[in-house]
């Protein structure tokens, strides 16, 4: 008798302790620049209750929105220094640590659609590629979420790339400032969060800000009456990238978790912004707000400068090329880039790729 009471003893002590180990929780405190109330930061919200629920509440997300802690800027190093845990915003904000972060946060005049994009991710070698830049900075990347196309926002017209001559507006950092101002225009960079009271002020005459529909739930459109769209310009990665000490002592479930749920908000953001935009873009039609759809012509003046800037930035650092080259090699797999060479050919079929879209 008490050797079976011992052996139930220890029965239920090991199952109290494989109960522990598979109750192993995750707490994660996660910044995102967006604000609850636009589009980006419901789907934000769908995101945190995916990865609650499938874990069955192992795995807990406190989110700070509208950068609530530290600058949009900051997220990042705020992330890897333990201060938050993951960082919800986007890598071109990083590019000052390495230019190739350009390449993984916003190529400018690369890719139609966010498809093709989280196609080069997935299946064109550049998640690969892009884990190693970010593990040197001890962060881990969890993925994207695009929301296609942005839209410009200015108080004056911007029918066609000769409107940039002179058009003072807000711009991320890094590649987009010179590219902007190859074509006449004068970026001032400015933090995410500082763009409607920009534009009331009229410190700034534009902004790139985001797409149309969270444009539209800034309410930047209540301030100025021009935009592109559909856009052609810029399709922001946002980025999801957790301190790699944090995401390394996760359980591998809860890392599968984040990874799928992080691929599920992808394909939500790009299909729900297809939408949005359509509806943002007629209400603000009949609001009175100008859409301007760039020609062929200037759409391919825009990529032309765009592809100079990017061979360029290529030359800054190893990183730079790898992804630069990765990139336009998935572009000419796709047809994006003429196979030939990556000039006017590439440029032109770009452009009318953009202009069925």
């Amino acid at each position: 008798m008490t050797i079976i009471k011992s052996a139930i003893a220890a029965l239920t002590a090991t199952t109290l302790l494989a109960g522990a180990a598979a109750a192993q929780t995750t707490t994660l405190r996660i910044q995102t620049h967006y604000g609850p109330e636009t589009p980006s930061g419901k789907l934000a919200a769908e995101f945190i209750d995916d990865v609650q629920t499938m874990s069955g509440g192992d795995i807990q997300i406190e989110m700070f929105y509208s950068s609530s802690v530290v600058k949009t800027v900051e997220t990042f190093d705020a992330a890897a220094n333990g201060i938050v845990d993951c960082d919800m915003t986007g890598g071109a904000y990083q590019t000052g640590k390495n230019p190739a972060f350009q390449f993984v946060g916003d190529i400018m005049g690369g890719y139609d659609t966010p498809y093709q994009q989280l196609s080069w991710l997935y299946y064109g070698g550049g998640l690969e590629k892009a884990q190693e830049l970010y593990n040197q900075f001890g962060m881990q990347l969890i993925g994207w979420w695009i929301y296609g196309q942005e839209s410009l926002a200015s108080s004056t017209e911007l029918k066609g790339i000769d409107d940039l001559k002179e058009w003072n507006f807000r711009s991320p950092p890094g590649l987009e400032t010179e590219i902007f101002a190859s074509l006449g225009a004068k970026p001032t960079v400015l933090d995410f969060t500082e763009v409607p009271t920009a534009l009331e002020t009229k410190l700034i005459s534009g902004a790139d800000a985001s797409g149309l529909a969270n444009n539209v739930g800034l309410g930047l459109y209540d301030i100025v009456n021009n935009a592109t769209y559909p856009g052609f310009h810029s399709m922001p990665s946002d980025h999801l990238a957790c301190n790699k000490s944090v995401y390394d002592a996760m359980p591998d479930a809860h890392k599968r978790i984040m990874n799928v749920a992080m691929q599920a908000l992808a394909l939500k953001t790009a299909l729900t912004f297809e939408k949005e935009n359509a509806e943002a873009a007629a209400q603000l039609r009949e609001k009175g707000v100008n859409l301007w759809d760039w020609s062929q012509e200037d759409r391919a003046k825009f990529r032309e400068a765009a592809q100079a800037k990017w061979q360029e930035w290529a030359e800054r650092s190893p990183e730079a090329k790898a992804l630069v080259d990765s990139h336009v090699a998935y572009l000419k797999e796709l047809g994006l880039i003429a196979s030939s060479d990556g000039g006017e050919a590439g440029n032109e079929a770009a452009a009318e790729g953009q202009s069925a879209n």
